[in-house]
């Protein structure tokens, strides 16, 4: 019986010489598809803030509607948060520094939420933090996973994601975000 659970344990023979796995995966694709078009999005969005366009007002008017939301300079914060959005919204869509631009996403949303959405509860539909929470859970989330087989972070370490990842872009997009409403 103890060499047949011996037997058991051991791993096969073969295991050793069977490649590394090189076939596309739908979780590759997957991952793929959501960084391009969450990131695209999010990049789009951002522009619309800085560089008036995809139907945006531009930096002089997102900056007053930052300085009615008590943001002074106004324009100096559009242009972080629209940077942030911008930049970060790049970064996941390329795979490229994947936990700094969750941390970016992160730390706008949580702006949005503490100076227009919270009031507002919930849902969307009532003006509420609904929309933000998601971009925020869906940047922490790719921070955690790691951008994937098809990114530019591929090759650091920081590219397979992981705990470590995940605890930095939620910190730094605390910190950032704790610093910003407090001045």
């Amino acid at each position: 019986m103890k060499f047949i659970d011996e037997k058991l344990r051991a791993p096969p023979q073969s295991a050793a010489r069977v490649p590394e796995k090189t076939a596309v995966s739908a979780g590759d694709c997957g991952l793929l598809l959501v960084r391009i078009t969450f990131g695209l999005l999010m990049a789009g969005h951002g522009s619309q803030k800085l560089f008036g366009i995809l139907g945006g007002e531009g930096l002089d008017a997102t900056g007053k509607g930052f300085a009615a939301l008590g943001y002074h300079p106004g324009a100096l914060y559009a242009a972080i948060g629209g940077g942030s959005e911008f930049l970060g919204g790049l970064g996941l869509a390329l795979g490229l520094f994947t936990p700094l631009a969750s941390a970016a996403l992160i730390g706008v949303m949580i702006n949005a939420m503490a100076t227009v959405t919270a009031a507002h509860g919930l849902w969307e539909t009532q003006g509420g933090v609904e929309f933000n929470v998601c971009i925020a859970v869906v940047a922490l989330a790719i921070a955690a996973i790691g951008p994937g087989r098809y990114a530019l972070d591929r090759p650091f370490r920081w590219g397979r994601g992981g705990w470590s990842e995940a605890a930095f872009a939620l910190f730094v997009g605390g910190i950032a975000a704790a610093i910003v409403l407090s001045l």
